[in-house]
């Protein structure tokens, strides 16, 4: 492990310039990790589980976030949704970030035509609002399912990282290694993949830390707006039924807030603990 890391650029002693922030994100993703995995037995009650005669109620010793308008536990959902949330940010951030790095890096090693239709296609996509044409395609499609979540997520995502990738390949491409690959007569793909990229990644996983806490937020998002995953319990949809009940049941909104907030913070702890020690100029700092 420690060597894959040294291949970023990232050594122990980096390791221990980490903030407490950063530690502190790495010990709550640790967590909400584990909750997603085993939700099923963390759970206090079954996910189909709701008494109607305990509806709208407090935090209690029974159920110790309170419960919502259909007498289903908070707790239970909560635990549920962060399953949503793990995955809308994984899934968004591979693919998006898999598409970039392919599309960045022949756009920028191989330049002209390529070039020019690979980043305006890039132009147009940065050009809107990535929530909204999510929003748009979920309803265009009619089906506001996980997959079409990701999906929807996923169409404009990959731009960000296209763009970046294309500069760090046309920041590395005449490096003297480069060329001496080029001298033993490999060929562009292999020199492109096996030489190029690699010494780009170390941007794109900072980025990608940040763009899982960006999908996990749109994912609440839409949820919020009613057009998130339907059969799954989502921290964006418990904000939405918390927000009509808020005056008589604040809790009901609170907890999946809070739940998202510490995400999402911790996510972007780690992000800037990373972007400390991949950036030089961020090791400066300390």
């Amino acid at each position: 492990m420690l060597s894959q890391l040294t291949k970023l650029g990232i050594r122990k002693d980096h390791l221990e310039r980490l903030s407490p922030l950063a530690y502190f994100g790495i010990v709550v993703l640790g967590v909400v990790a584990f909750v997603a995995i085993f939700a099923p037995w963390l759970a206090p009650y079954e996910l189909t589980h709701m008494d109607v005669t305990r509806q709208l109620e407090s935090p209690s010793g029974d159920h110790w976030l309170g419960t919502d308008e259909n007498g289903a536990d908070v707790l239970t959902l909560i635990i549920y949704g962060t399953r949503v949330a793990c995955l809308v940010g994984i899934a968004v951030v591979s693919i998006c970030s898999t598409v970039g790095i392919i599309l960045g890096a022949v756009s920028g090693f191989f330049g002209g035509v390529i070039d020019e239709v690979i980043m305006r296609i890039t132009d147009i996509l940065m050009a809107f609002p990535g929530i909204l044409l999510a929003i748009l395609i979920i309803f265009i499609t009619q089906e506001p399912s996980l997959l079409a979540v990701i999906g929807a997520l996923s169409v404009s995502g990959w731009a960000g990282y296209a763009r970046l990738v294309r500069g760090q390949v046309l920041s590395v491409r005449d490096e003297a290694y480069v060329e001496a690959a080029t001298a033993l007569g490999f060929g562009p793909k292999r020199i492109l993949f096996r030489h190029v990229v690699p010494n780009t990644l170390a941007p794109v996983i900072i980025q990608a830390t940040f763009g899982v806490a960006g999908a996990i937020l749109a994912e609440a998002a839409l949820s919020f707006l009613g057009l998130g995953p339907q059969d799954m319990p989502s921290w964006g949809a418990q904000l939405d039924q918390g927000a009509s009940y808020f005056l008589l049941t604040p809790h009901m909104a609170i907890f999946p807030g809070l739940a998202i907030m510490f995400t999402v913070l911790s996510i972007n702890f780690v992000g800037d603990g990373l972007r400390d020690i991949l950036d030089p100029r961020g090791l400066s700092r300390h």
